[in-house]
């Protein structure tokens, strides 16, 4: 059993760790354990490595957005709810390409791994919602969206952040068409 004060550190560290490197991707480990309130042995102890922490950082982003998806769906249509979790995907999949220096391709690579199924099943949960009320199109396919919204992150960092029209025309896409 994990002792409070330790899930506290934890938090804070990865919180802190999340701004750091949002900030600057070269963020130091002594900046991270100060930032967060914490000493080096306390921060080393959670995170041995910069890349055991980056990772750390993405999986809580991950499970955080992956977890999102039911207070959506509970709060807005299906197609709004998949507008809203896409977006805040795309930010983070900004976020992690922002952790790069701080990762080696393998860790990429892990991460992505890791990351695929909960994703996977978080777009499915979406879509699922608006084939059931008759929004979305019942071919609609999870893999297929999210190889899509790959276009979405590499659109918006440009001078112009066309991510918004582009998340349009791909909802636009999903949904069902009146018979003709």
């Amino acid at each position: 059993m994990v002792r409070s004060d330790a899930r506290e550190n934890r938090a804070r560290i990865l919180q802190a760790a999340r701004e750091a490197l949002a900030e600057d991707g070269s963020a130091s480990m002594n900046q991270i354990a100060q930032r967060a309130g914490v000493g080096p042995g306390t921060l080393y102890r959670n995170f041995p490595t910069r890349e055991a922490l980056a990772l750390a950082v993405y999986q809580d982003e991950v499970e955080r957005i992956t977890g999102s998806v039911p207070e959506l769906l509970a709060g807005m249509p299906p197609l709004e709810a998949l507008r809203h979790w896409t977006t805040d995907l795309v930010e983070a999949m900004r976020r992690k390409h922002g952790l790069g220096d701080a990762l080696s391709p393998g860790a990429h690579q892990a991460m992505s791994e890791q990351s695929y199924g909960p994703v996977i099943a978080a777009i499915t949960q979406l879509l699922d919602a608006g084939k059931k009320d008759g929004s979305i199109r019942t071919d609609a396919d999870p893999g297929d969206f999210l190889q899509l919204t790959g276009a979405l992150w590499r659109a918006a960092s440009g001078p112009e952040d066309r991510s918004p029209r582009m998340l349009a025309l791909i909802l636009d896409g999903l949904r069902t068409q009146p018979q003709r």
